[in-house]
């Protein structure tokens, strides 16, 4: 039996096809195990991620020490495939996921369907949710939202947080193409959980009216950060275990989806899961280091996360570490992030389309100092005097399991 990283990397399947056809065919010859739970589905360029462990974690804890079992399929991972699928906290394991891996891609075969990393990683996501007899799945978008394979679901809560421009090659160069794209997981007579704060709040409100879909709007959430990180909403202040002003949008649409769920959900289960919501390299502070880990890898993201350093470590020397993909906006993420005071060292990470120093404009060649190997990260990391920050790309953080731990 081969390893199902070895499947789901191979050449033939690691790109992006985007489109419906293939995971239907080969979720259809599964049985379609996707229709047999309640599905939360969470679009957006920004924020999916948090806002998906939010909300897994208040179903868990909601629903601990019942029947009711709770799966979540979120993407990219960090350091195995294993993590983007799991049950009530728990990742399926790496016997099961070779097995399903390899059990699905032979079906595929079978039946001349050739299915990308995405869909066989999706398909074997929906069928180990079957077999576990799961009853709500928090879903995130992989890529846009209309045609990503998590979109071959018929029911869902939507969720759809902040939009920005990325990804502009496939989903559009204007918000409003991006918002289409975002929105396009919307299902009739639905509802849809956004903020009115969100870029492309007028044309998700247009496609749900078409959709006969239900908008709900998100309420106004605060963060507070000092020496301990709080959400503050319905007058009372709850510890927050995600940090970062975003997080308030993030947390706000997480709130709203239970709010409109079938069933009554206490303040003190919401108490309890706020201090427990983990989410590795969104703002991850390890303080023994003095690093800071965030996979910002947008210009919006790099810009939260500017605003973040300037609000909560303003006095502190900043050294950054960082690597990105060519296809990204590096040059304005970097505009975002680095000030003239700061350390601009540039990660040539090993991943195919990295980013490499010959890639940066001259302005910038001037200031970086490169490295290219995680020997040479970690000796800067061990610079106890001054703050580092690691940052630019999940896939760069993902070669660093031994140095962040």
């Amino acid at each position: 039996m081969k390893k199902a990283k070895e499947i789901l990397t191979s050449t033939k399947k690691f790109h992006i096809n985007l489109g419906l056809e293939r995971i239907r065919a080969i979720l259809e010859l599964l049985g379609n195990p996707q229709d047999n739970y309640k599905i939360i589905h969470v679009a957006g360029t920004n924020g999916k991620g948090s806002t998906c462990r939010i909300i897994n974690e208040i179903l868990i804890e909601k629903f601990k020490n019942t029947d009711t079992k709770i799966g979540l399929f979120t993407s990219p991972h960090l350091f195995s495939y294993k993590e983007r699928i799991s049950v009530n906290n728990s990742l399926i394991s790496d016997f099961i996921l070779d097995e399903l891996t390899n059990k699905i891609e032979e079906l595929a075969k079978e039946h001349d369907i050739e299915l990308t990393e995405f869909e066989l990683i999706t398909a074997v996501a929906f069928y180990y949710f079957y077999i576990k007899q799961i009853k709500y799945l928090v879903l995130e978008v992989g890529l846009g939202g209309e045609f990503d394979a998590t979109n071959i679901i018929k029911k869902s809560i939507s969720v759809i947080t902040s939009i920005d421009l990325d990804h502009t090659e496939r989903l559009g160069k204007t918000i409003k193409e991006i918002a289409k794209q975002k929105a396009g997981i919307i299902k009739p007579k639905s509802k849809v959980i956004v903020s009115k704060e969100n870029k492309g709040f007028k044309t998700i409100e247009k496609i749900a009216k078409e959709k006969n879909a239900k908008i709900i709007i998100a309420d106004d959430v605060a963060i507070e950060f000092n020496e301990k990180n709080y959400a503050i909403f319905n007058n009372k202040k709850f510890e927050f275990n995600l940090l970062g002003n975003y997080q308030a949008q993030n947390l706000a649409l997480a709130l709203k989806t239970i709010g409109s769920m079938e069933f009554k959900t206490s303040e003190k289960v919401i108490e309890k899961a706020l201090k427990n919501v983990k989410h590795r390299a969104r703002l991850e502070y390890q303080k023994e280091k003095n690093i800071l880990i965030d996979g910002a890898h947008n210009p919006h993201g790099a810009n939260a996360l500017r605003e973040f350093l300037d609000e909560n470590f303003k006095n502190n020397k900043k050294t950054f570490i960082f690597g990105c993909l060519k296809n990204k906006n590096y040059e304005k993420m970097l505009e975002n992030l680095i000030k003239p005071e700061d350390n601009f060292y540039l990660y040539e990470f090993d991943y195919p389309n990295s980013l490499k120093y010959d890639d940066l404009p001259e302005t910038l060649q001037e200031r970086a100092i490169t490295l290219s190997c995680l020997e040479e990260v970690e000796k800067i990391t061990k610079q106890n005097n001054e703050l580092k920050i690691i940052t630019g790309s999940l896939y760069m953080i993902g070669t660093m399991q031994d140095l962040i731990g």
